[in-house]
């Protein structure tokens, strides 16, 4: 036990490769020179008498302590130089609020805030270089830096190993392939036919036959036939055209036209094209159902709640246009998803329409609808003082053009109750003064011209 006790002494006085200014002196003492008063040093733990002193400073454990490795490099950047930046870049934000708007002073501190967000991200990533970029029949071909292997090159239907092999990736409709592939890309980008011609194809399977396409793929053109010799020739449901094995993965997709004519959402095989134009048109507004298919509305009732509350939103818009306390509130923004929706009540998107199928729309427009009401009818004094009376009998609560119970005069906009509109055989009352005011107008005499 005793042994045992002396050795530990031993260790912790000799063998810690982190006291290096005890070793250091001890090996200048030996060297003669003058060594510093270690008396208010740290001092060694105290033997007891009789047990003999140890001193192997030559035996100290040389682990390359004697040079500073935990020194900073030069181009590392610790975290505390990240959290300044992003204080520094908060505190310019919050300048920007405050210094007058379009003066220099506020662009200054917009440029500067641009500065210090490049910086940011410099020292975030400072070791990556700019991604390559190809441009290549309209696609804007990105080099990737994943290593994942769970990609597919869309030109070869081939698998990506993202360790070994270079792949590109377009960012405008997602195609991806790898950079030997590149070359063989003969398709172009679909974001560029959604830009300039965003339209879908509105007939069910438009099959014309093989033979029209010279039994080769509608893509790549390579030669096809039912039989699977050279290539299986495989049918696209959106487009009807055939297509060889490496343009069509049996990839499933919701076709616009058995939407909106059958009410039928179910998938359908499509090539890899069609499969990206409608996944990048899932979202535009470019459905007008009273035009396609006006008998829709007769037989989806999701369709018609959808209209009304579409079409009382519409009606809800003037008032937070005109009211500063909606403007702040941003209430409108509830609908940034689908713009539209504050634009018309016509047009529809597939996504609207797949939503409405779901329900999930309805609950949400629902929701929209009580929170902008619960605003003008009662949180808001001066969307209040806005509401009208009816014309015909002048009883009753505030009435609202978005009521359940109330009608709107198509010429003048005038509110009315339902009831009263209806019972009341005659015109709109205020149009019909407007009319009587200008007949006589009109029936006035003119000023004498020879007088």
């Amino acid at each position: 036990m005793e042994y045992d006790e002396k050795l530990a002494r031993f260790r912790q006085a000799h063998l810690n490769p982190f006291n290096k200014q005890r070793g250091a002196r001890q090996h200048e003492q030996r060297a003669g020179e003058e060594a510093p008063d270690v008396a208010s040093e740290e001092t060694l733990p105290e033997l007891a008498p009789g047990e003999p002193e140890f001193h192997c400073a030559e035996r100290m454990m040389d682990l390359g302590l004697s040079e500073d490795h935990f020194s900073r490099p030069v181009g590392l950047f610790l975290a505390s130089d990240i959290q300044q930046l992003q204080q520094a870049i908060e505190e310019c934000k919050q300048a920007i609020l405050e210094l007058p708007e379009q003066s220099e002073r506020q662009k200054d501190a917009v440029v500067r805030l641009i500065h210090l967000r490049l910086k940011l991200q410099e020292l975030k990533d400072p070791n990556e270089d700019e991604p390559n970029i190809r441009v290549l029949l309209e696609h804007r071909f990105y080099k990737e830096k994943s290593k994942s292997v769970k990609q597919t090159c869309d030109r070869c239907n081939t698998i990506i190993w993202g360790l070994i092999q270079t792949w590109y990736t377009c960012t405008g409709c997602y195609y991806r392939c790898h950079s030997k592939c590149l070359n063989l890309v003969s398709k172009p980008c679909v974001r560029s036919k959604v830009s300039h011609q965003a339209e879908y194809e509105l007939s069910i399977c438009p099959e014309a036959g093989l033979d029209s396409q010279d039994y080769r793929c509608a893509e790549c053109r390579a030669p096809i036939s039912l039989r699977g010799v050279p290539s299986e020739a495989r049918q696209c449901d959106y487009t009807g055209q055939y297509y060889c094995s490496h343009c069509h993965w049996n990839d499933l997709a919701v076709i616009p036209a058995r939407v909106v004519h059958n009410w039928d959402f179910e998938p359908r095989k499509v090539s890899r094209c069609s499969l990206r134009y409608l996944a990048l048109m899932v979202s535009r507004p470019v459905l007008r159902l009273r035009e396609i298919n006006p008998l829709l509305f007769n037989y989806v009732e999701e369709l018609v709640e959808i209209r009304k509350l579409r079409q009382d939103i519409l009606l809800m818009k003037p008032y937070f246009i005109t009211c500063k306390e909606a403007m702040e509130a941003r209430l409108l923004l509830q609908l940034q998803d689908r713009q539209h929706f504050v634009e018309n009540d016509e047009m529809y998107s597939v996504q609207d329409l797949l939503d409405a199928h779901t329900g999930r729309l309805g609950c949400s427009l629902t929701e929209t609808h009580t929170l902008f009401a619960k605003h003008i009818k009662l949180d808001c004094e001066r969307c209040q003082a806005k509401g009208f009376v009816c014309e015909l009998c002048r009883e009753g609560d505030v009435l609202f053009p978005f009521d359940s119970h109330t009608s709107v005069c198509s010429d003048c906009s005038a509110v009315f109750h339902r009831d009263c509109y209806y019972d009341n055989s005659t015109t709109c009352p205020k149009c019909a003064r407007l009319m009587l005011r200008k007949q006589s107008l009109f029936q006035e005499p003119g000023p004498d011209v020879d007088a």
